[in-house]
């Protein structure tokens, strides 16, 4: 819990998957979870390569395994993020819900309470992802 012992408001959004956007169909492949009172941003990923070639058997397994990689380590900040990695958790968030892909793309954010924003992204990884 927070320094007021109460529960605190986060955000997240889905790292969505859509192999050929002309038919819309996606997978669920990551979250990424934003905790403004725990200063905290994190991405939690899970690929299912069977599930993402059974939509395209042509899909670049490695290139969708590159971008969500590079989700996790902006959320985790320094050198290794880039630029991107320079900015608060907040911005960094908010850069990583932006659209900019049409292989994998944020979903919409929601909201929820936590007392520990890392156990509630591992949660929302296995019921909303694996």
């Amino acid at each position: 819990m927070s320094a007021r012992g109460t529960r605190d408001v986060f955000e997240y959004a889905l790292l969505r998957v859509v192999p050929r956007i002309e038919r819309g169909e996606r997978i669920n492949a990551g979250v990424v979870l934003y905790c403004r009172a725990h200063d905290y941003v994190a991405a939690r990923t899970h690929l299912d390569a069977a599930r993402l070639t059974a939509l395209d058997p042509d899909a670049d397994v490695t290139g969708v395994r590159a971008a969500l990689a590079a989700a996790e380590r902006v959320c985790a900040g320094g050198a290794a993020a880039g630029q991107a990695g320079r900015d608060d958790p907040g911005r960094r968030f908010r850069w990583l819900i932006a659209p900019r892909s049409t292989v994998v793309q944020p979903g919409p954010v929601h909201t929820g309470l936590t007392a520990d924003p890392a156990a509630d992204l591992e949660r929302l990884l296995e019921l909303l992802v694996r």
